[in-house]
C-alpha cells in the first residue's frame, strides 16, 4: 500500500529529471567543468613560464640593471655577446623568485637570442635609454615591433614593462613622451609593414601578425598582454657610489612573479 502511495510521486520525479529544467542544470555544469580544467591548464602553462627578459638596444643599461637587481651593487659593464641569467627573488618569502635573463641588444644577435627564450617569458622588461631615445627612437620601435609581432609573443601575452631608464641624467625623457612616442612609430611601422609586397613564406604561414586594431591608430592598450612604463635609473643619482632608483621596476616584478 506505501509502495502504491509513493507510486505517483516517484514518476512526477522521474518526469522531472527528464525535463529541460534538469538538461539545463547538466548543460550548465558541463560548461563549468570545462571552463575550469581551461583554466586550470592555461594556470600550469603560464605557472611553468619563470623567465623575466631583459631587452632593448645596445647601451640601454640593461646589464647594470640586471647587476642592480641582484646585488644592488654598481659595476662597470660592456656590451654584451651573450646572455646572462641569475635567480632573482623578489621577496623576502624565499620561495616567489624568478629567472632574470639578460639578452644581448646588439642588432645581429637580439632576435636570435628572443627566439631562444621567447617561450619561456614570464614577462618581458623591455629597457630604453631614456636620454638617447629622441635619436634613437626608430630603431628602438622597430625592435619591440619585432617582439609585438612574434607569434610565441602574442599567443603567450607576457607582462611587459617599458623600463625608461637613465633618469639620473637631466636631458632624459620622461615615460609619457616615450609611450607617445612609441605609439606614433609603432602605428607608422604598422602601416609600411601592411602596405608592403606579402612574401611567400608569409603567404603560406597566414601573414605577418597584425599589431593592435585595424582601422585604429595604435595604443599599447590594443595589446593581449598588460603594458606599464616605470622612470628608473640603474646608476642612480649619485653614481657609483649611490644606490638605483629601481623602486617601479621592483614593485612590478613583485606583481608579475
Amino acid at each position: 500500500a506505501m509502495a502504491g502511495g509513493l507510486e505517483p510521486h516517484l514518476e512526477a520525479l522521474r518526469r522531472e529529471l527528464r525535463g529541460p529544467a534538469v538538461l539545463s542544470v547538466l548543460i550548465a555544469l558541463i560548461v563549468v567543468a570545462v571552463t575550469f580544467l581551461i583554466w586550470r591548464f592555461v594556470q600550469g602553462r603560464r605557472s611553468s613560464r619563470k623567465a623575466v627578459l631583459l631587452l632593448g638596444l645596445c647601451d640601454a643599461g640593461k646589464t647594470l640593471l640586471f647587476a642592480r637587481l641582484l646585488s644592488g651593487r654598481y659595476r662597470d659593464t660592456q656590451t654584451s655577446i651573450t646572455d646572462s641569467s641569475a635567480v632573482y627573488r623578489v621577496s623576502r618569502d624565499k620561495s616567489t623568485n624568478v629567472t632574470l635573463i639578460d639578452l644581448p641588444g646588439h642588432e645581429s644577435l637580439r632576435l636570435q637570442f628572443l627566439e631562444r627564450f621567447k617561450a619561456a617569458a614570464r614577462a618581458i622588461v623591455f629597457v630604453v635609454d631614456s636620454v638617447a631615445f629622441q635619436r634613437e627612437v626608430k630603431d628602438v620601435a622597430e625592435f619591440l615591433y619585432q617582439v609585438l609581432v612574434d607569434s610565441t609573443v602574442l599567443r603567450n601575452a607576457p607582462a611587459l614593462l617599458i623600463a625608461c631608464n637613465k633618469q639620473d641624467v637631466t636631458m632624459a625623457k620622461s615615460a609619457k613622451l616615450i609611450q607617445q612616442q612609441l605609439e606614433k612609430e609603432l602605428n607608422t611601422l604598422r602601416v609600411t609593414r601592411s602596405a608592403a609586397p606579402t612574401s611567400l613564406d608569409a603567404s603560406a604561414t597566414g601573414g605577418p601578425a597584425q599589431l593592435g586594431k585595424k582601422g585604429k591608430d595604435f595604443d599599447f592598450s590594443q595589446l593581449p598582454m598588460k603594458v606599464e612604463f616605470v622612470e628608473c635609473s640603474a646608476r642612480g643619482s649619485k653614481g657609483e657610489e649611490g644606490d638605483a632608483d629601481l623602486e617601479g621596476l621592483e614593485k612590478w616584478l613583485v606583481k608579475v612573479a
